[in-house]
């Protein structure tokens, strides 16, 4: 036997419709006179199927429905329990609900049989005055099955005044009548209960609130975390598995934070001509990653440069180079408004606009990371594709190869003064390319999986998973420079050379400052957005986090971060996805859990620490020993494998991207989970198809060709709040919402 909860009427829209739906064609038996359970599913049988279901018969039904021809027992059914304060309980054995499943039945069939005279069927059903029967197709899908329809129906049994109304009933209607004023009080009833039990209203809570106070949220969040402060660093260390944890997070945190930081940096230097470079990108990512690890109030956001962040970097190169500003002052001054415009937000508490910032904008902006992630991974392999796959050579086998030498150093550093404009036919390096790529991505989703496979032994399963990323790197890396050192491989661009001087701002002109000024507003409402939607997917609910927020200090410590790196040239940083949830899965304990026929992980034990960002940011600074050896041997198509590795990763858990997936999916195959058993269908697929309009939006301006249309971005990820809020409710009710964008589940 397993104990299964009520239906609740108030929020699972499929309940009234399982009433409704059966109120339509009601099969009401009344004074049945067997007393025999073989006999009254006989009667009841034969009332249900008929001529209606000529497919499907009453001896394959009670075949199913039975336990064996010798033993005439109901396989599976469902019945009230009374518990008592000492822990006893009780079967009500007045009725029972007996299920099953046919791939022979058309459509599902609901009947209930009310006795003549009490009957004893069976050990717990020795008084029974009703039967309810619920028969259902093999392949329908979950909401719609055998359980959660007889679920429905033994909620409205359990009450034993209502079972007393149906005994009294002297027609089929007046029953029928009973069953919809029984769901429609039931759903009432829960409604009260969950008002009484949910937050107070609004008006309360701003008669609670304090007056605007200057920096108020700073001030509560530094008394907030300054308690946490020596626990930050206990708590990595301190604990049952909690050193062997937090040691996979820091080589999770190092090759998950280098290898961006390594790409993006080549980026940059394409961008600005050598301005901003590998090497400086790595010293802004060990600065700033170690600079927030110490001060910042929720050590578990990881601090990157991004990749709209480098598109802004090109922007304003290219405006330097229109105007002749000098491109260090411009960039400094840029990056000081910024961090000013942060300083205000911090100020006046403008972070607690975040309270209007749903599930459904964390998941569309998470989604967005991710196209970019493929993007860009798809983009390097469409330009390696026509560099070598598709060269002038391959198309016109005439032309000489003697005409373009090729180094055959092999796998030897790249540098900007050694790259070929053009290059023999070598399909197989871009084959090679495919492969590492790839390769990368798999063999990491493959091992991130392994806990869910039954080879090995456990604690070894866990191992390779927790260490997913590292293998599948230094694994492709290998093969790309090693096994295939024959084919050549791209690497990234490095120059050795780098001077970290002070920005001269006071060079530039007063229409420039102004300039920058516009500039730097921009951009503080992307680093505002993105940091707090970063903090928030870290914070939320599921994590188990236990410290509390940090919005306002976290804000605060990034603007100051950010105008120390802006005066030296360094590349800007903000807090990221998908590394910072990822950051506190990695800590976590995980468990898979069965709520009500739907397979998903939760968190059991939390762990927050500042020690992962420390450690692995030291790793990340002393990689600069490692230049150009070994990192030179880690091709850029093994970069593109972990960008993509990234994006895969980051869909866990994401209820939008699950949604997407119910459009290419049969109903039979849909996950009993919170959302299916609330809402209809057709409501889940219209809120899917508003955040997918929300998210084609966020692409226009996120990938726009034209530069200065994509400096809109971050005015479009804040016009995502007003959206859900004003517009969205306009077309999904308030109820469904609540289901659909509440609080994580």
């Amino acid at each position: 036997s397993e104990l299964i909860p009520m239906k609740d009427f108030s929020t699972e829209v499929r309940a009234s419709m399982d009433v409704d739906q059966f109120l339509q064609e009601a099969t009401i038996l009344l004074d049945v006179p067997q007393t025999t359970l073989e006999g009254v599913l006989d009667a009841v049988l034969e009332r249900v199927l008929g001529s209606s279901e000529p497919t499907a018969s009453v001896a394959e039904a009670k075949q199913d429905i039975l336990m064996s021809e010798q033993v005439l027992m109901p396989a599976r059914t469902i019945q009230g329990v009374c518990t008592y304060d000492n822990g006893d309980f009780e079967y009500d054995q007045s009725w029972v609900c007996v299920t099953g499943s046919l791939p022979t039945l058309q459509r599902k069939r609901v009947a209930i049989a009310r006795l003549k005279h009490p009957a004893n069927m069976g050990q717990t059903c020795g008084d029974v005055r009703f039967l309810v029967l619920v028969l259902t197709p093999s392949r329908e899908k979950g909401t719609k099955n055998a359980l959660e329809t007889g679920r429905t129906f033994a909620t409205l049994f359990a009450e034993s005044e209502f079972r007393q109304r149906l005994w009294d009933a002297r027609t089929a209607v007046q029953f029928a009548d009973e069953l919809a004023v029984r769901a429609h009080n039931l759903a009432a009833d829960q409604r009260k209960v969950l008002a009484l039990h949910g937050c107070p209203s609004g008006k309360q809570d701003e008669e609670k609130a304090p007056k605007c106070t200057i920096a108020r949220g700073l001030r509560d969040d530094f008394r907030r975390r300054l308690s946490y402060y020596i626990s930050d660093y206990v708590d990595g260390v301190v604990g049952p598995r909690t050193l062997y944890k937090t040691i996979s997070t820091v080589f999770f945190l190092y090759f998950g934070c280098l290898l961006p930081t390594i790409a993006f940096g080549a980026l940059n230097d394409t961008n600005t001509r050598g301005k901003i470079d590998v090497k400086r990108c790595m010293i802004s990512q060990t600065i700033g990653g170690l600079g927030f690890a110490l001060l910042g109030g929720q050590p578990l956001v990881i601090l990157m440069t991004t990749a709209p962040l480098s598109l802004y970097i090109k922007v304003i190169y290219d405006i330097c180079e229109d105007f002749g500003f000098d491109f260090t002052a411009m960039y400094a001054c840029v990056g000081l408004w910024n961090s000013f415009f942060l300083f205000l937000y911090v100020v006046f508490d403008v972070s607690k606009v975040m309270k209007w910032c749903t599930r459904s904008t964390e998941e569309i902006f998470s989604l967005f990371i991710t196209i970019t992630f493929c993007v860009d991974a798809g983009r390097d392999v469409y330009k390696d594709f026509r560099r070598h796959y598709l060269a002038p050579e391959c198309k016109d086998p005439s032309m000489a190869a003697g005409n373009h030498p090729v180094s055959a150093a092999g796998n030897m550093t790249a540098v900007a003064s050694a790259a070929f404009e053009l290059v023999p036919c070598q399909r197989d390096a871009s084959m090679l390319f495919l492969l590492l790529t790839f390769g990368t991505v798999m063999l990491g989703v493959f091992l991130y999986n392994f806990n869910k496979t039954p080879y090995l032994l456990p604690y070894l399963r866990e191992l390779l998973a927790d260490y997913a990323l590292p293998v599948a790197v230094v694994a492709f890396s290998f093969i790309g420079s090693f096994v295939f050192s024959d084919i050549q491989s791209e690497q990234f661009q490095y120059s050795d050379g780098i001077s970290l001087e002070r920005a001269r701002v006071e060079v530039l002109p007063v229409y420039g400052i102004l300039g920058a000024l516009g500039l730097g507003f921009a951009l503080s409402l992307l680093f505002f957005m993105d940091q707090n939607i970063s903090a928030a997917m870290v914070n939320n609910p599921s994590n188990k986090l236990k410290k509390g927020t940090a919005y306002h200090l976290d804000l605060l410590v990034v603007g100051l971060l950010n105008a120390g790196l802006s005066l030296f040239g360094l590349p800007w940083m903000h807090g990221v996805l998908p590394h910072s949830p990822l950051h506190a899965r990695c800590l976590a304990d995980l468990e898979e859990r069965v709520d009500q026929g739907h397979v998903h992980e939760v968190v059991v034990r939390s762990r927050e620490t500042r020690l992962t960002g420390i450690l692995s940011h030291v790793l990340i600074g002393l990689s600069l020993l490692m230049l150009p050896y070994p990192l030179s041997y880690i091709p850029t198509a093994v970069l593109n494998g972990l960008f993509l590795y990234m994006a895969v990763t980051s869909l866990i858990g994401n209820q939008m991207f699950e949604r997407v997936t119910l459009l290419f999916m049969e109903q039979a195959a849909y996950p009993p989970n919170h959302y299916i058993r609330r809402c209809p269908q057709r409501k889940i697929h219209l809120f899917t198809s508003c955040q997918l309009a929300q998210l084609a939006l966020l692409c226009f301006f996120g990938f726009a060709p034209w530069p200065y249309v994509q400096m809109v971005f971050p005015v479009i990820i804040l016009l995502l709040l007003p959206l859900r809020h004003k517009v969205i409710t306009l077309f999904v009710d308030p109820k469904y919402l609540a289901a659909l964008d509440g609080k994580h589940q």
